[in-house]
């Protein structure tokens, strides 16, 4: 598992949309070969979408001949409400690049069958070839997508009753009203993510910091969800400098040491 510890928040979304920018292009895409690419959503990874749009305007980089399957959508909420995971996509990245629409897929929420719904979606994952890279974020509770501690590690999209702490925490995007916000959702699992070739985590700010000491510093706990990545063969953490503040001194040094030419330099773009 890679750890690679940028400055502050800018920084590390710099380093991921150029790293997933190299990926695509360096990965010669047809409409026959397309990359399969893995989203989420939250507050994470908007300054890796805000940085993919800038390096798609400046024609470094064309999601064309990509495919994409998002983590989560809640239950029970129009696509085009503003809190929605299908609204947040289309304002953060879709419309702002050259994404062809019957290329992205996100679980749909109003489902008649959610069960089938998400079978249906397992079942075009692995007719997609599978996912080529998963991004992710984390909840300060160290869970990936809506695998809430305590969900198995080898579990499959599927519908997931959220925790009152989940709640709390979204409740930032619903007028702070606890009642307003979904109390079910969908969601890929913990296996499903991981059965992807390539998985990059983001991490940032200070209220993460307890959950990437677990994941880096202890061992795989259904807990702490997250936790699962230490066992992907390609697994990389991606976090800010405030994010570090639980980990030993010697840990931060570690992977700043061997990790330092890659922190360096943004993955380039040829």
């Amino acid at each position: 598992m890679r750890i690679l510890i940028q400055e502050n928040y800018q920084a590390l979304s710099n380093w991921v949309a150029h790293y997933v920018a190299k990926k695509i292009k360096d990965a010669n895409l047809t409409p026959e070969k397309p990359f399969i690419l893995g989203l989420p959503t939250g507050s994470s990874p908007i300054g890796t979408y805000q940085a993919l749009v800038q390096l798609y305007k400046e024609g470094k980089v064309s999601f064309q001949n990509v495919i994409t399957f998002n983590m989560d959508e809640y239950v029970g909420i129009p696509e085009t409400h503003p809190e929605s995971y299908h609204y947040f996509m289309q304002s953060n990245l879709f419309s702002h690049v050259d994404m062809k629409p019957e290329n992205i897929n996100i679980l749909n929420g109003n489902a008649e069958d959610l069960e089938k719904e998400c079978e249906e979606y397992e079942a075009k994952i692995e007719a997609a070839g599978g996912i080529d890279l998963f991004l992710g974020g984390i909840g300060p509770d160290g869970h990936i997508a809506f695998n809430e501690p305590g969900s198995s590690l080898s579990s499959k999209t599927r519908i997931k009753t959220l925790t009152y702490d989940t709640i709390l925490a979204n409740s930032r995007f619903f007028d702070n009203d606890i009642n307003k916000v979904p109390k079910t959702a969908l969601t890929v699992g913990v296996g499903t993510v991981m059965d992807s070739k390539e998985v990059l985590i983001i991490i940032n700010g200070y209220k993460k910091a307890r959950a990437l000491q677990m994941v880096v510093e202890s061992g795989v706990n259904h807990m702490w969800t997250v936790s699962a990545l230490q066992l992907h063969k390609s697994g990389i953490i991606v976090c800010d400098d405030e994010s570090t503040m639980e980990l030993k001194v010697g840990t931060v040094k570690y992977f700043k040491d061997i990790e330092s030419e890659s922190l360096n330099k943004l993955p380039e773009l040829l």
